[in-house]
């Protein structure tokens, strides 16, 4: 499966989820990537958009961290970026978890064990 396939998996398991984990609904994508032109790409960075920012976040508190952004890739392969390596150290300094999430069932793995947390 592609990275695009893997998140909208991990989309729809979460929205198939949110009796059982109702702060699902407040999770996120941040679509930063794909090919824009020059003049697109130009505006998005006037607006803020920043290089290597993960590409969900869930902004709920558990046990310590303010919230949990998940960088996506592919199950097989998928490199990460040295912006999206820096952006999770920061994020990781500002007391929030973040991870790369190698496919959906890691990804989806990843947000259970987070929730089932204590708060």
């Amino acid at each position: 499966m592609s990275e695009h396939q893997e998140q909208m998996a991990l989309i729809q398991w979460a929205n198939s989820n949110l009796k059982k984990y109702p702060e699902l609904k407040l999770l996120f994508a941040i679509p930063n990537g794909g090919q824009r032109s020059p003049v697109a790409g130009a505006r998005l960075k006037d607006e803020g958009v920043k290089r290597g920012v993960s590409d969900l976040c869930l902004p709920v508190a558990r046990k310590g961290y303010h919230a949990f952004y998940i960088e996506m890739k592919r199950r097989d392969g998928g490199a990460v970026s040295p912006y999206q390596k820096k952006w999770i150290e920061n994020m990781k300094e500002q007391g929030n978890k973040a991870i790369v999430a190698y496919g959906f069932i890691e990804a989806k793995n990843a947000l259970i064990e987070y929730l089932e947390e204590e708060k």
